[in-house]
């Protein structure tokens, strides 16, 4: 399992009176790439106060869950002459405690806050190499690089977060002359401790199951425990339960609950009915039989967190709640639906979370950009604080500088008494939200950059500066670029606001439309007073596959809220249910055409024909049974006949 296994000592190369293990000297090959010598001396610049505080800032998650574990590792270990380190993904230290004649020994190497020890700065240490190698990692004495460093001995664990991206190191470092064996195990443990706490902390509102082998396991370190959507999508898993399903999370993300569990959430729900302690034995996809614990939260509606994760309009508070309190629907995780370009996306997005840069996400009107958005937000540190999103486009352009900046009592005509506080001050200490940035008019931008550049408004009317802290995403479908060259965009604005840059894909192509619309029907399903579960007829689907959706999923949202309203008892669309603009849209396109004729090449081409060799090498391997192809990849039989040629899928009905 990834990130879990000790390098075995394979003595390789003789080091003075070391031996350097295959990872320990890939390090000092790179170490000599980065132009240290072992003579160099250590990087030990120490960044100033401010910037660690803001450093800490964008780590404050990570610090509050694993100080707690630190101080009790420290416990385990005090009089060791050692101490313990926390780093974040790049290798700088945010927290350290340990034995105070150790700690004065370590700040002459500047294993304190604020010192970085990445490789390109330290050279081979074992925070660098568990960084670069994902995995733990002990440097033992003279296996440092740097000969100034080599009187220690250092452990390093790297830190997942729930979706397996690494957001830091656990370290501990002590004297090489008493380094103990069992250290490493400490620390695996803490980081394991650390992880769970993470892992609750995010799927809070979700359906989790905790389950062992060894019912003895449960509660303790050892259980794995996976979280699901109500209606049993799978959203992660920590690490004991990759290991006992026998997937990493890459592999897992493609299941469900009831591929990994044989069951589905309405099952499962009717067993816990009937087992109180909700105490559980289930059968895992590999054969082997484990005890669960499951908790299955899900108080009100708006607690449910399996809305549709590419399009998800929020299901409206009741009006007694406030958007402060109300349970965030939008998270990253749920807009991974399946589909590659999307998937790319969320992962450069969880890269810059929380690091003060901004986001500019791009893609055609109705794509999901304000999903993205508050999705964006509810992960960051920032999600207790306003999530304001503003449309340039839709405010008259002669109010959209008060509104964004508010005003002071009488700063025009028909202002309001005592004036109005803007949108940027209402997100002050959140994230605004600057929607189809590309209509803002041009003078505008100019008091935007201001803001951007000093972090002070102004309001209309006033003389006095209000400082502000905000996380800034904008939005647009125009290119800015073109603008810019049309002097209808400013140039300093626009590099200002795309610190990172994304694309939200059309619905047309995406390779995840069936899933999406699953998930649309369960919230319209939840929506509905009885509600009916609702489905989708086969034909109907071939035609929902094959239209463009001009509309993205504004259309298709809209299509599906009303062939609810005018479905049958069984609840199933069918072609009479659909309305008659969307068979004009089909008409466009043409009778086999998935897509417009004059539509560019499709991204995601080749993704597709990649899924159509797998799936057609399943069927053939099973003899053309459909059925059992589908359960040794883990989808649906629909979604065999929808990916093979039409001739392929009834020669292997026909076999089947």
């Amino acid at each position: 399992m990834r990130g879990d296994t000790y390098h075995a000592v394979t003595p390789i190369a003789p080091h003075g009176d070391c031996w350097l293990t295959p990872s320990i000297q890939k390090s000092h090959e790179r170490s000599e790439v980065f132009g240290l010598s072992a003579s160099t001396r250590p990087d030990y610049d120490v960044l100033p106060a401010a910037d660690l505080a803001l450093k800490l800032e964008q780590n404050r998650i990570l610090c509050a869950h694993a100080t707690p574990v630190m101080e009790t590792l420290h416990e385990q270990i005090v009089n060791t002459q050692s101490m313990i380190v926390l780093t974040d993904a790049e290798g700088l230290i945010l927290h350290s405690i340990g034995d105070d004649d150790f700690l004065r020994r370590a700040e002459k190497v500047a294993l304190r806050p604020g010192a970085n020890w990445a490789e390109d700065r330290q050279g081979t240490n074992a925070i660098g190499v568990a960084l670069a190698e994902r995995s733990p990692t002990v440097v033992h004495g003279q296996q440092h690089y740097l000969a100034a460093n080599r009187f220690l001995t250092c452990s390093s664990v790297p830190i997942l977060d729930p979706y397996g991206d690494l957001i830091g190191v656990l370290d501990v470092t002590g004297d090489h002359r008493s380094y103990h064996q069992h250290t490493m195990a400490l620390a695996k443990m803490s980081v394991q401790m650390i992880e769970n706490h993470l892992f609750a902390n995010t799927f809070r509102e979700t359906l989790q199951i905790a389950f062992h082998g060894r019912p003895e396991f449960l509660g303790t370190l050892m259980e794995g425990i996976a979280a699901f959507t109500c209606d049993g999508r799978f959203l992660s898993a920590n690490r004991s339960a990759q290991f006992q399903l026998g997937l990493p999370l890459a592999g897992l993300r493609a299941h469900t609950l009831s591929s990994l569990f044989g069951l589905t959430s309405a099952q499962l729900m009717d067993r816990l009915r009937m087992h109180r302690d909700r105490h559980l034995s289930l059968n895992l996809s590999n054969g082997a039989v484990v005890c669960a614990h499951v908790q299955f939260r899900r108080t009100t509606l708006a607690d449910e967190p399996a809305a549709p994760r590419a399009q998800a309009e929020a299901i409206p508070q009741r009006r007694d709640q406030s958007a402060a309190s109300a349970t965030p629907l939008s998270r990253l995780g749920y807009l991974d639906t399946g589909d590659p370009q999307v998937a790319a996306v969320i992962a450069k997005v969880r890269k810059v979370i929380g690091k003060n840069i901004p986001i500019l996400i791009t893609g055609e009107t109705g794509t999901g950009k304000e999903l993205l958005a508050q999705a964006i937000h509810n992960d960051s540190p920032r999600r207790a604080a306003p999530f304001v999103a503003v449309n340039c486009a839709s405010i008259p352009e002669t109010l959209i500088e008060s509104e964004l900046f508010g005003y002071e009592e009488g700063a025009f005509t028909g202002a309001r008494r005592k004036g109005a506080v803007g949108k940027l001050l209402q997100a002050d200490g959140g994230t605004l939200f600057l929607d189809e940035i590309g209509d803002m008019p041009y003078p505008l931008q100019v008091r935007l950059l201001r803001v951007l550049q000093e972090r002070l408004v102004n309001p209309l009317g006033s003389a006095k500066s209000i400082p502000v802290d905000v996380a800034i995403i904008c939005a647009t479908h125009r290119d800015l670029r073109a603008m810019i060259a049309e002097n209808r965009f400013r140039e300093d604005l626009y590099y200002r606001l795309n610190g990172l840059v994304v694309k939200l894909p059309p619905l047309r192509e995406r390779t995840d439309l069936s899933a999406v619309i699953q998930k649309m029907l369960h919230c319209a399903s939840a929506e509905n007073a009885d509600g009916q579960p609702l489905s989708v007829a086969d034909d109907v689907m071939r035609l929902f596959e094959r239209c463009a959706w001009p509309g993205n999923f504004r259309q298709l949202g809209n299509l599906l809220r009303t062939a609810a309203v005018m479905v049958d008892a069984d609840g199933e669309i069918r072609r009479e249910h659909l309305p008659d603009d969307f068979f004009d849209d089909l008409r466009a396109v043409g009778p086999s055409s998935p897509r417009p004729v004059d539509a560019p090449p499709l991204a995601s081409g080749r993704l597709h024909d990649v899924a159509a060799s797998v799936i057609a090498n399943a069927v053939a391997q099973h003899g053309g049974n459909v059925s059992a192809a589908a359960r040794t990849l883990g989808i649906s039989r629909n979604t065999i006949y929808r990916k093979l040629p039409a001739q392929h899928a009834n020669n292997s009905e026909d076999a089947a």
